[in-house]
Formats: structure tokens, C-alpha cells, sequence
């Protein structure tokens, strides 16, 4: 077990014998000529053992949330964890009309998406394509519809597993059609990771896990913490994208390792690869991006044990090193990185809470207030602890499993950024 005298060690680099002054060597994002900023995101996981779903002449429409405006977009298609190439017939995009599970798009906003003025292209296994400009009107905080055509059978290998958004399928190609039937709804993302438009500003990329990909927020109601947030910077008028790339489950240090014979096998890869492994595709290949939000450390205290092997145990000092990482690489790729406390969860009904844990995230959370290496901090568990009892969420706040908020949980989450760290 760490102490806090050694945490604090770490933190002003005594323990290797380095200190990093905050905000040392960043440059300030510019919000000078338009650029590409990323508005929406969707990072990808590969899917649990087992016969995948298979799509073959069927078009998938999803929704998609957007953070910011701009009057051209570029969408980015995603076959990274695909064995095989990935063929696209067609992909189209529009405005959305109407609200909640509607996929119907607004007459005269169709577009025909092509890549490398192709309208089908062949994406190779292993790697994700990114279209042409398009021109289209994007408002901030709008929805689009993205649809996209799978002409031959294709295996979804590579997939955002939890949207909380529900998207269509129908069959044919009816990319083009301003109201489809589906038949079948899904509340994934197949082979689209990403939407950003040509405005000024700069993107937010908020890092981490369920409760940055919105768990267990309403469906169809752009609840999560990042949606929010991003309603606040637009109200402030400040020219900020937020592009969400949190994965549910995932952990700073390690790649999901179900143990052999645990349920957990059956879902943990949809928990996607360590935040350090990929920081580079989720985060810095992000158009635009010029500031990291970082929630991570609590699947790394609760899976060992769980849905990990109790070997893969972590410290307070193991987690923190992970932290140091990542404020590195972002300080290296010019972006202003913030630190957010980790939420209470005693009581949880995961299994993840024990004293020991409890200790480790109070170490943590000292680190990231007083450590003095994130460009700022972000508290979110000040904003969201019950006075009565600091180790639990506050119960208005509580979705049910004492760990993750509810929708009222998320808006105090997002109402804890201060807003001048993004000025």
C-alpha cells in the first residue's frame, strides 16, 4: 500500500527525480483560421469470442450527437479490428429530424460521402479510412444520421458496443431514403468512429471509462457528462469540440483478460485495450484536439478479482505512474491535460469496493489535487460524494449500482468542469 507521503513523493518527482511544472512546455490550442475540430466519436473495441453479427446487404443508420458546428464535415469509417477488408457500398449523411429513436432526415440535407472521390471503397483490415470533405450546414449540438451500406456479408468485429443511442438497420441499400424501416435496432456503432467539421476552435477529448461513455444515462437522451459539457461551452460561446472516448470497463494499465471460465469472458473485450495502449489512435488522432480530460483508475482497482485476474492487482503508485504517461504524451503532442478525481463507489454492486481500494483511491485523488502535473483538475468527486458519507455517491446521484451516476449525477459532473480551463 502506498502512503500519502510517498504518493505526494511521486508528484513532485522526488521518486525518479523528475518534476514537471504544470502546464510546462504546453502551448495554448489556437482558435485562429477554420481547421478540422472533432465534434463526435465512437472509439472502437473488437467484439468477445463467439459467432460475431454478420450484416450483408443491409444498411446500418446511426445517429450521431454533434459537439460543435461547422459548414463542411469529414467522417471517419473504422475496420481496425477486422480480420478481413472492409467493403462500403455507400455512405451517406444528413441532418437528422425529430428526436429520440427517429433515424428520418430533414429534406435537402442528403449527402453522398466519398473517399478519395470514391463513393464505395475497400477499407484494409486493421485500419480506418477517413472520407472526403462534405459540404453540409453541421449546427452544434444537432444530430446527424450517418447510414451505411454492406453490400457482402461482413463480420461486425469492429464495433462501439455501448452508444446509448439506438440506431437502425434495414435491408437494401436505403442510405439515401429520408425514412427507413428497420429491421432491426441496435444500441452499437458498426465501422464509423468518428465525425469532425470544419470550424475554429479546438477539440476536448474527454478520456475514460462508463462513466465518460455515459453509463447508465437515458437512451436517446444525450445525458452523458461530455454531452452536457459540451452544451455549456457552446452556451459560452467558446469554439470547442467534445469528442467522448470513453470506453465502458476500460483501464488505464491494462487490456481486458477475462479469467478463463468467468463470465467475463463472454464481454470483457468489448472493454477495449488500456487508455496508454490506445492513446495515440483515441486521443492524439483526434482532428483538432488541444485538451485531454482524463477519468480512469477505478476498473483498474475493481477488476482484479471481478472480471481480471486478482494478479493483475495495481497501487496507488502503479496508477499514478499511468497518469504521469499520459500527461507526458499529451504535453509532447501540445495538448493541455486535465486530471479528474475518481468518483466514491462504496457499497457498489460490482464488487469493487473494499478498504484497501478505498485508500488507493483517496491516494490517487490526492495526487491529482495537490500533485501539481495535470494543467488543472477537475473534481468530480467533490461534486458528486453524499456530506453524509464521502465514500458513497450522493443518492440523488446514484444510478441504482453506487457507482455510476444517474442523468442528475451527470449534470453535476458537468457543471463541476470550470469552464476557464478550456478559455
Amino acid at each position: 500500500m502506498s502512503s500519502r507521503r510517498e504518493v505526494l513523493a511521486l508528484a513532485s518527482g522526488a521518486a525518479i527525480g523528475v518534476a514537471v511544472a504544470p502546464g510546462a512546455a504546453v502551448a495554448g490550442p489556437g482558435d485562429g483560421d477554420p481547421g478540422w475540430v472533432g465534434t463526435w466519436a465512437a472509439p472502437p473495441t473488437t467484439v468477445p469470442p463467439g459467432p460475431p453479427t454478420v450484416l450483408a446487404n443491409q444498411t446500418v443508420r446511426h445517429v450521431v450527437h454533434t459537439s460543435i458546428g461547422g459548414d463542411e464535415l469529414q467522417i471517419r469509417l473504422t475496420n481496425e479490428f477486422g480480420a478481413a477488408p472492409l467493403r462500403i457500398g455507400e455512405v451517406r449523411v444528413a441532418v437528422r429530424a425529430g428526436s429520440g429513436a427517429s433515424t428520418d432526415t430533414v429534406p435537402g440535407t442528403d449527402r453522398r460521402v466519398t473517399f478519395g472521390g470514391r463513393g464505395a471503397v475497400t477499407v484494409p483490415a486493421g485500419a480506418p479510412c477517413v472520407s472526403d470533405p462534405v459540404r453540409l450546414r453541421v449546427p452544434a449540438g444537432a444530430d446527424l444520421t450517418v447510414s451505411i451500406f454492406l453490400p457482402e456479408r461482413t463480420e461486425a468485429t469492429t464495433l462501439f458496443a455501448f452508444a446509448f443511442q439506438e440506431n437502425q438497420i434495414a435491408a437494401g441499400n436505403v442510405t439515401a431514403a429520408r425514412r427507413i424501416t428497420p429491421t432491426g435496432t441496435v444500441t452499437s456503432v458498426h465501422f464509423l468512429s468518428g465525425v469532425s467539421v470544419r470550424s475554429r476552435g479546438s477539440a476536448v477529448v474527454t478520456l475514460g471509462d462508463s462513466i465518460t461513455n455515459g453509463a447508465n444515462t437515458e437512451t436517446n437522451a444525450n445525458h452523458r457528462w461530455p454531452d452536457v459539457f459540451a452544451a455549456r461551452l457552446h452556451a459560452a460561446r467558446l469554439p470547442r469540440g467534445v469528442v467522448n472516448v470513453g470506453i465502458a470497463g476500460n483501464r488505464l494499465l491494462h487490456d481486458p483478460n477475462p479469467p478463463a471460465g468467468s463470465d467475463a469472458v463472454g464481454y470483457a473485450a468489448l472493454f477495449g485495450h488500456s487508455a496508454l495502449r490506445r492513446f495515440d489512435r483515441d486521443v492524439l488522432a483526434q482532428p483538432g484536439a488541444g485538451y485531454l480530460v482524463v477519468l480512469l483508475g477505478v476498473n483498474d482497482l475493481g477488476h482484479p478479482g471481478t472480471a481480471a485476474p486478482a494478479a493483475e492487482e495495481v497501487s496507488a503508485l502503479d496508477i499514478i505512474w499511468g497518469h504521469r504517461q499520459l500527461i507526458l504524451r499529451a504535453h509532447q503532442a501540445g495538448l493541455r491535460a486535465y486530471g479528474a478525481t475518481i468518483l466514491p463507489f462504496k457499497g457498489d454492486t460490482l464488487g469493487f469496493y473494499s478498504a484497501g481500494n478505498e485508500r488507493k483511491r483517496a491516494a490517487v485523488n490526492d495526487w491529482i489535487r495537490h500533485g501539481g502535473e495535470y494543467d488543472g483538475v477537475i473534481d468530480f468527486d467533490a461534486a458528486t460524494r453524499d456530506p453524509a458519507d464521502p465514500l458513497r455517491l450522493l443518492p440523488a446521484y446514484d444510478s441504482g449500482d453506487h457507482l455510476h451516476p444517474n442523468d442528475a449525477g451527470m449534470a453535476a459532473m458537468a457543471e463541476a468542469v470550470p469552464l476557464r480551463l478550456f478559455r
